[in-house]
């Protein structure tokens, strides 16, 4: 298990994975309102303050204690290079007991997309899941239509399961999503969906 004086830290080929701090606030928010257009059709309705310093600093303290209390492993991801915040992820909802289970959550900036950099964060993410913190089961959703992400999520490992109908209220309205999971030591086949 992580010590709580240990910082999480996780390094791929051209990332750092690390909790969200305060000095992070303006890199954020820019990156957040630039992409705006292209995160919210797939996030929930962002509420009136999401971009302020406020509620950053409510993130960062949420990050804080969840990362101690070991109930979610929230990440920004950094480039190796120069340490430009290309997006997060999330491994929250961790459960213990006989579900080991988590549930696995992103975004990437517009600028970043489709360059291989959410692929190498989940990677990372579901190897310390599973190696770390002792998973057996790490869940993830995302709308049906959401192809790039549909994607990543079956290179990575996860396999479709199946429909939650009104799982989340997407961009104002109850969506239905398409649910994946990865197993440790999963033998399970290719799932295709049709």
């Amino acid at each position: 298990m992580l010590s709580r004086r240990r910082k999480l830290r996780l390094v791929t080929d051209r990332m750092v994975l690390r909790a969200p701090a305060h000095a992070d606030f303006r890199p954020w928010a820019a990156l957040r309102q630039a992409s705006a257009e292209f995160l919210k059709p797939w996030e929930p309705t962002w509420s009136a303050d999401h971009l302020t310093r406020k509620a950053f600093t409510n993130r960062v303290y949420w990050a804080q204690r969840s990362i101690a209390g070991a109930t979610a492993v929230p990440l920004f991801l950094l480039r190796r290079e120069d340490e430009t915040l290309l997006g997060a992820i999330t491994l929250d909802n961790i459960r213990r007991g006989p579900a080991q289970s988590g549930t696995l959550g992103y975004w990437i900036g517009a600028p970043y997309a489709r360059q291989g950099f959410m692929r190498e964060a989940i990677e990372a993410v579901v190897h310390h899941g599973f190696t770390e913190l002792d998973l057996s089961r790490i869940e993830a959703a995302c709308l049906p239509e959401n192809t790039a992400s549909r994607g990543v999520l079956e290179r990575t490992g996860f396999k479709y399961e199946g429909v939650a109908q009104s799982y989340l209220q997407i961009h104002g309205r109850w969506r239905n999503h398409v649910l994946y999971a990865n197993l440790r030591g999963d033998r399970r086949g290719r799932t295709d969906v049709g």
